[in-house]
């Protein structure tokens, strides 16, 4: 069984690049985030035609997250109990699905840009809302595993140039600590290869050359519980998906699991 986990900076404007991933690669579960469109606009029909349920939770503007699945799609879960919401309003940020005999969250953990800004605050109680709604799934005997956008880096190996986020969110010791609060449920840091390159970065700025440079970070992640991690056959970093034209930001981050 092949998982995946992406961030498409827009699903309207990567489309095109999806579906043609997904006839090459072969993969049987997607959780995207940060689709940018609204749960009528997410292009359902298409993913169909390849074999693809889909499972969406978007509101438009600049978030939302979506499951799309060769192998089902039950107990759909949209949103995260106990969500605190910003500015008095829940935010498109986490779906769950059971997928033939893995179950997932898809979640696009808020930015939290500036450390004093009221969205980092908000940041780190959406990290408390959703270690309560993983807490019993991860300790459970099921394959299961949160997959998505974190905007954390786990350590300072996972950020090209640690000098330069000093004071910066993605690399603050609370956010990190949340990070850990999350995997201390039963969760493990499934950590993918990075091929030839010695880090496994998953996002690189568009500007200033970031991704020729390889000026990386690695906050799109993969924790799984025992069962998942125990399954686990190989995963990478899908950087070719990152290359060229009308590339997203983020690439795909691909688990393989014997089940």
């Amino acid at each position: 069984m092949r998982i995946a986990t992406w961030n498409v900076n827009s699903i309207t404007a990567r489309l095109p690049r999806l579906l043609a991933w997904l006839e090459t690669t072969g993969t049987d579960v997607v959780c995207i985030q940060e689709t940018k469109t609204t749960a009528e606009g997410f292009p359902a029909d298409a993913l169909r035609e390849l074999g693809y349920e889909s499972a969406v939770h978007a509101t438009g503007r600049w978030n939302g997250v979506a499951l799309i699945s060769k192998v089902g799609l039950d107990d759909i879960v949209k949103g995260l109990p106990g969500d605190p919401g910003y500015e008095g309003a829940a935010e498109p940020r986490a779906i769950a699905a059971t997928c033939g005999p893995v179950r997932l969250w898809s979640v696009y953990v808020p930015n939290g840009r500036e450390v004093d800004h009221a969205h980092y605050a908000y940041k780190l109680q959406w990290f408390e809302a959703l270690k309560a709604a993983v807490a019993g799934d991860a300790g459970g005997s099921r394959p299961f595993a949160v997959l998505g956008d974190f905007n954390v880096a786990p350590t300072d190996d996972d950020v090209w140039d640690p000098s330069l986020f000093v004071g910066a969110t993605h690399v603050t010791p609370a956010e990190r600590a949340a990070l850990t609060a999350l995997r201390e449920t039963g969760l493990t840091d499934i950590v993918p290869r990075p091929l030839k390159y010695d880090r496994p970065y998953t996002y690189w700025d568009y500007r200033q050359l970031g991704f020729p440079k390889n000026k990386g970070m690695r906050i799109d992640l993969v924790y799984g519980n025992e069962p998942f991690a125990k399954a686990v056959s190989d995963s990478y970093v899908d950087r070719e998906e990152r290359k060229g034209k009308g590339a997203s930001d983020h690439a795909p981050v691909v688990v393989d699991l014997d089940v």
